[in-house]
């Protein structure tokens, strides 16, 4: 790619806001970056410009299923009775039609800020978990729909191992059959997904067991060579049941279990980490973990509202995911991140840091940076970075007349997506007019694959 320029009115670098930027992007990285500047005559030119937030947790392939269980049934629903829908729809899914359902996913994303995805993939093995030849094959769908002939999204890949129905290593259950792996057939994954993701910019791959349900105590602890230098994420303490459970087998909760046992520092992420005490909250805070906060789908789920304000208060690091993709939507993540801690505390403005201080870009600022610290990659706009921005259009009514930080707040909590004009990832711009470049194509064959999936 050949150097061009891109002009700001209004740019959010790592030191603040800045004012009439010229940034130049040289093979899809910022080259250059020059403030108080003079437009040019060839410079393509935008009101706002913001880093591209990381989105830290997806299960792509729940996309296609977004909607369909929101009908009540005859007892008490909970993430429970929806995990029996969610197995029932990926029973029938091809390589093929995850490809198709997660470009529709990582499209939807760009449009709505996001520009790089955590991707926790426990779909290995073909239907009735039977083996396919080459076991990275529906990894590689996964890769295939980040690519740039897809959607064009950055991608850390999350290979799941994934080995028991409950704690204390419980067998697993039917519809569990095409996530099971052994310590074994989960090396051989990992190489080939390390293979796989070579072909896009950039990619990163990381080690998930899956969690503590899942996964024994000395699977764990087999898994932590295979970890080495990588990015460890763990579901954990989602639900009130699973956290009665675990006490039940070990006498300890999820969190406080999992800290006393292995050693978690700052590559780890604890996705949810929804029900914790007052000392499990300060304990994951100095572990230096991050926490991976779905606020759109824990609140779809019910599963209730983690401890944010507390956390950060003791210097804890979060990022944001959208884990079942029922919503895509990163301003409405943050916003309902923030909404949850204001019912919690009766009060406004939760998650600002300080007196005086905007609950908008102290939002974006944390997800920013414990999102792109859990993906194992960088974020931020700097020279030498990839080019991965989000401009947004100041002729958007809830942003007129706004400048720093209050644009943020604005954006957040008034614009939401719809201010969204421009996003470029690694330098190329896949989003135009809040629209991505492929959407129609994309969404051509998603229609085809979906049918079959839900009929």
């Amino acid at each position: 790619m050949s150097l061009f320029p891109l002009f700001f009115d209004h740019l959010l670098l790592p030191t603040g806001w800045a004012r009439h930027v010229r940034l130049t992007i040289d093979a899809g990285r910022v080259a250059g970056i020059e403030a108080d500047a003079t437009p040019g005559a060839g410079d393509e030119r935008h009101g706002c410009g913001l880093p591209g937030l990381p989105n830290l947790h997806s299960h792509a392939f729940q996309r296609g299923m977004a909607g369909l269980a929101e009908r009540r049934g005859p007892g008490s629903d909970s993430f429970w009775t929806w995990r029996e829908i969610m197995y029932r729809f990926v029973d029938r899914m091809t390589p093929d039609d995850l490809h198709a359902i997660a470009a529709m996913a990582y499209v939807e994303m760009l449009e709505g800020g996001f520009t790089r995805v955590g991707e926790f993939h426990y779909v290995h093995h073909d239907r009735g978990g039977a083996r396919f030849a080459d076991p990275v094959e529906m990894s590689a769908a996964i890769v295939a729909a980040a690519a740039a002939a897809a959607s064009g999204i950055g991608l850390t890949l999350l290979p799941v191992f994934y080995a028991h129905a409950g704690f204390g290593g419980q067998p697993a259950q039917a519809g569990q059959a095409r996530f099971l792996l052994g310590l074994d057939d989960y090396a051989r994954l990992l190489a080939g997904a390390d293979r796989v993701a070579a072909a896009l910019p950039d990619a990163v791959v990381g080690v998930a067991p899956h969690s503590l349900r899942a996964v024994t105590p000395d699977q764990l602890a087999a898994l932590a060579p295979l970890a080495a230098g990588r990015p460890v994420h763990i579901h954990i303490a989602e639900q009130a049941k699973e956290v009665a459970d675990c006490l039940g087998w070990s006498g300890q909760r999820p969190v406080e279990w999992l800290l006393d046992h292995a050693d978690v520092d700052a590559r780890w992420c604890l996705v949810h980490a929804t029900h914790m005490t007052d000392a499990e909250t300060a304990a994951l805070a100095r572990s230096g973990a991050v926490a991976g906060l779905c606020p759109i789908t824990e609140a779809n789920l019910g599963d209730g509202l983690f401890p944010a304000e507390a956390f950060v208060a003791a210097g804890g690091r979060y990022g944001v995911g959208s884990d079942s993709n029922v919503l895509i939507d990163a301003a409405e993540e943050l916003r309902l991140l923030e909404y949850g801690q204001r019912l919690i505390g009766q009060g406004r403005n939760r998650m600002a840091r300080g007196p005086e201080r905007s609950t908008g870009a102290d939002l974006y600022a944390g997800a920013l940076a414990g999102g792109a610290a859990a993906l194992g990659a960088a974020g931020g706009i700097a020279v030498g970075q990839p080019a991965d921005i989000v401009s947004l259009t100041l002729d958007h009514p809830a942003l007129l007349h706004r400048a720093g930080d209050a644009i943020l707040d604005s954006f957040l909590f008034a614009a939401g997506r719809s201010a969204i004009d421009c996003v470029w990832r690694h330098g190329e711009k896949q989003v135009v007019g809040g629209r991505h470049r492929a959407r129609d194509r994309v969404v051509r064959d998603y229609r085809a694959r979906l049918g079959h999936l839900i009929g």
